[in-house]
Order: C-alpha cells, then structure tokens, then sequence
C-alpha cells in the first residue's frame, strides 16, 4: 500500500496580490479627484519679490531690538499705546528667523499685558 499524499497549502499571494492590487487602484482614483489647472493658466511667481513687513507691525530683530517703521521701540507698551484704538485689537509681529523663542514669547506677552487684543506672528510660507 502507497501512503497516502498530502496536498499541499496553497499559500495565500494571490489573494495579497489582489488586495494591493486593488489598493494601488484607490489611491489612484482617490489622488485624481481634484480638478487639474487650467493648462493655461500661469501662476503668480513670488520667488523674487522683497520682503517686507507691513506698516504697522512691530519688528523684531535677530537680537531682540523692537523696532516700528525702521525706528526703534523702547517697549511694547509703548508701541501699543502709539497705536490707534482700532489697530489694538490685533497687533502683527514680525521675528526674523534668529530670534530666540524665549523673547518672542516675552514680548507677546508684554503687547497682550500692554492692551494688544491678538497677537499675530507674521511668517514666511514657502510653497516649494
């Protein structure tokens, strides 16, 4: 007598095949649901525009220095107070890159304690 053969299990690649398979199908589908461009149409390039701050935000420079239309300020409360009523409520700061987060946060506090209603950071975006 011949013993009996035992059958191999199939291992299961074909279903895991299918399954990425199916997968690589969705994200295809799910990354092409927004509307392409217009071919035609050509975007604003801002690589070489100068930066500046806007005219009435308090800047802050690599060492701390507060300055206010390229004049120093000696404190924030002191710009803050030379500021019309309207313009309080929200008061725009402009840090360079090197500034230590420390005075940053110190001197958002010190615009909030002097009657600024928010404090906005003003940064740079960069798309690319």
């Amino acid at each position: 007598m011949r013993p009996a053969r035992r059958k191999r299990q199939a291992e299961p690649t074909i279903a895991l095949i299918n399954i990425v398979f199916l997968m690589l199908v969705f994200f295809m589908v799910a990354g092409t649901l927004a509307q392409p461009l217009d071919g035609s149409l050509e975007l604003v390039e801002t690589r070489d525009l100068e930066g500046r701050a806007p005219p009435d935000a308090l800047v802050l420079d690599a060492q701390g220095q507060m300055r206010h239309g390229g004049r120093p300020v000696d404190s924030a409360a002191a710009f803050v107070t030379a500021l019309p009523q309207q313009a309080r409520e929200s008061v725009r700061v402009v840090p360079d890159r090197a500034v230590p987060a420390a005075r940053l946060v110190a001197v958002a506090r010190e615009l909030q304690d002097a009657g600024a209603g928010a404090v906005l950071i003003v940064t740079q975006r960069a798309l690319e």
